[in-house]
């Protein structure tokens, strides 16, 4: 007898017949303004992908290990490396910390060298004391990376590391700083050749890699998924010119080139970049001439990003920095560094290093996101991100190169334009709550507070630049900042006080209460709240009573037409008087009254904020 598979009993639906369905069921909205949205890319997201979806897109017929490695370097499974940075200002210290944290679980290791070490012969076989470079990857940063490499070559002469089983790099990335800086450091011919002499000098040590290109960056600055592509898809393949017009292969110098990037809180879109850069990578890289396809693929080191990450309420950012190593680790990464939760505003502290090693640890012993090599392969949303991200990235590439490559484009001033750009609409986004910042433009936590004493980080590089640097920010700084003006304010002063004047329509004030209580308390004010009042007249003499600087009538529009004017009219010459909402049919008779406060949800809450702290004389 045949035996019968389940969906066999099911007659196939159309793509047709499944958008019908869903109009009717939106009982006459509009299907495109309900459930398509748009990402910053301008990438139309569907409600809903198919199969049919799927077979039209090139790459999803290449498997794990295979050019152009849009699905990974591995074939069986997604190992990837857990990389924790530690700061060099004690030889012995952090040699001492490297050995504590593989211990702990860490099998990659990044030291930054103080200016005032070097990386000689000497230091660098301290700080590898008892590190054992078959297990362990070894990174370095420092203001001598050339150095660094000959120290590096001399080690493995010593055997205190082999040299064809050392794993790792000296960042060296002359284009990234020139980008954060605005000037070369001493000059681009200088810097770029610079290249040719760590080549030279890393050639006994074919495991360093030491072209680094640091997109992160650009996430950092504020920009799009697409445009961090391009840029870092555009800055290697400056250097892939430089060093083959200087008479390199292509193949020799492919092994030594590594991306860093950063990786954002959008969840999917972050998974489909990963994808998307290593296959543009990989046919970048052969057009440039190959004769090895293998030498194509992409080596990823990914860290968090730090434009989302937020001082108030920190522990939010465990929850950010998770949701992001997921992302990187499905996308396909090679090394992962877990930003601790507090490093936007202070050093990592032995318990916040020691989480974030152990949000790795447990997506890899755990969640096993280790054991499968491309897990979001087959998924017809993720696949047609990932070609969406492709054709959109490809184009800004292409762009870049028609006006000269990244460096040309950057002393026009193309790159910073776009910079600004994108990142002014991020940060409107911000400001309106468009886009949401848990803890900070969203769902306050009111009763915390920062000390007086608290120093903000300050991101701004003050330095003689020869053109415009990129600005690289936080998201939520500005906010941050205007709230930790209420607090220090509040050292010596009455915290300013909200107070919802609740009245009539019980569904709209609890609503609108809430939604006041929200916005105020992302200034850092004291929020009153009540239950409801039985009469205007009970209402106003608890205001009376409770002196606060600011009354938030909390009711429904109709009821506003009656209640607004006895209120404000008794409330007025003590406190700032606002209306939660926007009544457009009684708007004008509200202002004609002398009623000019409104909050709702299109306000520009910073914007607003800053004006309420302005009233309040709070500097």
């Amino acid at each position: 007898m045949k035996k019968e598979k389940l969906f066999d009993v099911f007659p196939p639906i159309t793509d047709k017949e499944w958008k019908d369905k869903i109009i009717a069921d939106l009982k006459g909205a509009n299907f495109d303004k309900t459930l398509v949205w748009k990402t910053d890319e301008g990438i139309d997201v569907q409600p809903y992908y198919r199969s049919t979806d799927f077979t039209s897109l090139s790459h999803t017929d290449i498997l794990p290990g295979n050019f152009p490695f849009v699905r990974g370097n591995h074939v069986k499974d997604n190992k990837w490396l857990i990389r924790q940075n530690i700061k060099v200002k004690d030889i012995e210290k952090a040699n001492k910390k490297a050995v504590d944290i593989i211990l702990g679980g860490v099998n990659s290791i990044c030291f930054i060298l103080e200016d005032d070490i070097n990386p000689d012969l000497q230091n660098l076989d301290d700080l590898c004391k008892n590190i054992n470079p078959d297990l362990i990857e070894l990174n370095f940063r420092t203001k001598d990376p050339l150095l660094a490499i000959k120290s590096i070559g001399e080690l493995s002469k010593t055997h205190t590391i082999e040299h064809n089983k050392y794993r790792g790099s000296v960042e060296y990335d002359p284009i990234g700083d020139f980008c954060i800086t605005g000037k070369f450091k001493s000059s681009q011919k200088n810097d770029l050749s610079a290249l040719l002499d760590m080549y030279d000098a890393a050639k006994q040590s074919k495991g360093i890699q030491f072209i680094v290109v640091n997109a992160g960056i650009f996430k950092n600055a504020g920009v799009d998924i697409a445009s961090e592509i391009s840029y870092a898809l555009s800055m290697g393949a400056e250097y892939l010119t430089y060093l083959n017009e200087k008479g390199l292969k292509t193949d020799d110098i492919a092994s030594r080139i590594r991306f860093h990037f950063a990786v954002g809180s959008n969840y999917f879109m972050e998974i489909a970049k990963f994808r998307a850069i290593k296959y543009l990578w990989a046919k970048i890289i052969s057009a440039y001439g190959l004769s090895n396809n293998n030498n194509a693929t992409t080596h990823i080191h990914c860290t968090n990003s730090e434009w989302n990450k937020t001082i108030y309420d920190p522990y939010v950012n465990m929850l950010r920095t998770t949701t992001e190593a997921m992302s990187a680790i499905l996308g396909g990464v090679n090394s992962l560094t877990i930003l601790p939760f507090n490093s936007v505003y202070e050093n990592a502290t032995e318990f916040s290093e020691r989480i974030a090693r152990n949000q790795q640890l447990i997506l890899k012993g755990e969640a096993y996101l280790d054991k499968v090599a491309d897990v979001s392969a087959g998924s017809y949303y993720i696949e047609e991100l990932t070609n969406k991200l492709i054709h959109k990235s490809w184009d800004k590439f292409l762009d870049i190169d028609e006006k000269g490559g990244f460096i040309e484009a950057f002393k026009k001033g193309v790159i910073q334009d776009v910079l600004r750009e994108e990142s002014e609409t991020k940060h409107q986004n911000v400001a309106t709550r468009k886009r949401s910042i848990l803890g900070t433009n969203q769902f306050p936590n009111i009763k915390e507070r920062l000390s007086a004493d608290f120093v903000f980080p300050n991101t701004k590089i003050k330095h003689d630049s020869d053109v415009e640097p990129i600005n690289i920010y936080r998201g939520a700084s500005k906010l941050e900042e205007l709230r930790f003006k209420t607090d220090k304010y509040s050292k010596t002063n009455k915290r300013p006080t909200v107070w919802m004047f609740t009245y009539g329509n019980l569904a709209m004030r609890k609503a609108r209460a809430q939604f006041s209580e929200n916005f105020f308390g992302c200034a850092g004010y004291e929020i009153i709240d009540n239950p409801g009042f039985n009469s205007i007249d009970e209402g106003i003499s608890a205001a009376k009573i409770a002196k606060p600087n600011i009354v938030v009538l909390c009711s429904s529009d109709d009821e506003y037409n009656e209640i607004a004017e006895p209120i404000f009219n008794a409330l007025k010459e003590t406190a700032i008087v606002v209306i939660a909402g926007y009544p457009k049919e009684s708007l004008d008779k509200l202002q004609d009254i002398g009623i000019t406060n409104f909050i709702h949800m299109k306000s520009n809450m910073l914007e607003e904020l800053i004006r309420y702290n302005d009233l309040m004389k709070i500097s």
